[in-house]
């Protein structure tokens, strides 16, 4: 959880034309270069190489070294966007692969708190799922967004990332990936049900209707009678 979070801290690594060093590795001076070459920026790369030390004619152009931000922010998105796909992929054979044992029981860990609920990375397979925070009991959960924690109204149970989790799988949609689960135990111990059941939330502009639709139905039944 605390690699997790550093990763999260830090800002996505990136191509660009000036050379920033290496945050990771310490380093004043770095440029992309693998072998043998795999992608696009290490033949930027080879063909700088080639134009400074003059090794050949398939050198860097001089157009293409004016490009060089814009190639940069280029292979940066589509690298973004092969990550995403390689992603979707992994979520959607894991979904796949867990429909049919939707109402089994898994152990993970909670890897991370929303305002809508909490995700869950069980330990077997690593697939990530919600529990949504209606879920959650039958009591009222307050979200703080500065420790990113859900308090149990009543119980005053505490959820946050890197408690222990046992959870049962509820969905599982192959088509979108999405892994739906019912939260039956947080660090080792049964969720409370709470007192008086969980409150329905209600919107302040869905508060405003309800007046306003009182007050119509109010004057309708005065003018029947």
């Amino acid at each position: 959880m605390i690699n997790m979070a550093v990763l999260r801290s830090m800002t996505q690594a990136y191509y660009g034309p000036k050379n920033f060093g290496h945050f990771g590795l310490n380093l004043q001076r770095y440029a992309h270069f693998t072998s043998p070459i795999r992608r696009y920026s290490d033949l930027i790369v080879h063909r700088a190489l080639i134009k400074a030390h003059g090794w050949g004619d398939d050198g860097m152009t001089p157009q293409e070294a004016e490009n060089l931000e814009a190639t940069a922010e280029h292979i940066s998105q589509t690298e973004r966007r092969s990550m995403l796909a390689e992603r979707d992929t992994t979520d959607r054979y894991l979904s796949a692969f867990l429909s049919e044992q939707v109402g089994s029981a898994f152990a993970g860990v909670v890897s991370g708190v929303a305002r809508f609920g909490i995700f869950v990375k069980l330990d077997d397979t690593g697939a990530d799922g919600l529990i949504p925070v209606s879920r959650l009991g039958q009591e009222y959960f307050t979200y703080d967004e500065d420790s990113r924690t859900l308090t149990g109204e009543h119980s005053k149970r505490v959820l946050r990332a890197g408690l222990r989790a046992k959870v049962q799988l509820a969905e599982a949609d192959p088509l979108t990936g999405g892994l739906l689960f019912e939260l039956l135990e947080v660090d080792g111990k049964a969720l409370p049900a709470g007192k008086k059941g969980r409150k329905k939330y209600t919107s302040p502009r869905g508060k405003t209707r309800a007046k306003v639709n009182k007050r119509k139905i109010s004057r309708k039944v005065k003018r029947k009678t």
